[in-house]
């Protein structure tokens, strides 16, 4: 699957020195990733708010705004915790933002069914991420702030009937959502992939017991899985 480039400079977005990054790169490896899930969640609540304007109604626009409220709390969550590690949450979005803004700009939705699917593959994408580590992190605090975050997932449902309603409508839309489903899942891989090499304590953390790029590697094989099932759902076929 064809990529964007990589971000020119930091492929993990980071932003030049100060006191806030040098806090955070002589950090432990669970407030980076604490960093990392923040900077995510205030990608994924912010970008809502603009692709929301393309909902054709208040009824899309209400749905969209529920799953905003829920990255809203996600990111309160992880900010209490960054908090009480001793890090700036500020300081954590700009280290990682441009790797999120490289995403975001690679996956601008054109119209109201692209925005469904991608809210749909994208909240998922995160729940895959949080449950497939909250078992194999120390349990304080990584893995009981990840079970708080769960908690408050499954927001994006909704989109599965919205689009599955608008094929068949219009069965001919069909093949290029499809096509724009594998964009995203491709894109979000590479992207994830880039901030997995540029912070090798987190990859650490999170595969521990087996080497590193075979964690990795068998960690997007399994999204991969999960992906083909969740296309099944939209009606991608």
């Amino acid at each position: 699957m064809t990529s964007t480039a990589a971000p020119s400079g930091d492929r993990a977005g980071r932003a030049a020195p100060d006191a806030g990054q040098a806090a955070i790169s002589e950090a432990p490896a669970t407030a980076k990733l604490f960093a990392i899930l923040l900077a995510g969640e205030h990608a994924a609540f912010t970008r809502l708010m603009i692709e929301s304007q393309l909902a054709p109604g208040p009824a899309g626009q209400i749905s969209l705004g529920k799953m905003i409220a829920a990255e809203v709390d996600h990111y309160s969550t992880l900010e209490n915790h960054l908090r009480d590690a001793g890090i700036d949450p500020v300081a954590a979005i700009a280290r990682y933002r441009r790797v999120f803004d490289q995403y975001h700009g690679a996956t601008t939705p054109s119209n109201w069914n692209e925005v469904l699917i991608k809210a749909y593959i994208g909240d998922n994408l995160a729940a895959d991420f949080y449950s497939e580590f909250v078992d194999v992190v120390p349990a304080v605090p990584i893995g009981d702030v990840i079970r708080e975050v769960m908690s408050q997932t499954d927001n994006s449902q909704f989109a599965c009937a919205e689009v599955r309603a608008a094929i068949a409508r219009d069965p001919d839309i069909a093949a290029p959502l499809k096509l724009w489903a594998r964009r995203l899942l491709g894109e979000a891989v590479t992207h994830a992939q880039w901030v997995l090499a540029a912070e090798e304590d987190v990859t650490d953390l999170l595969f521990s017991g087996v080497t590193s790029l075979q964690g990795v590697a068998t960690f997007f094989d399994t999204v991969e899985q999960r992906h083909a099932e969740r296309m099944a759902d939209l009606g991608l076929v």
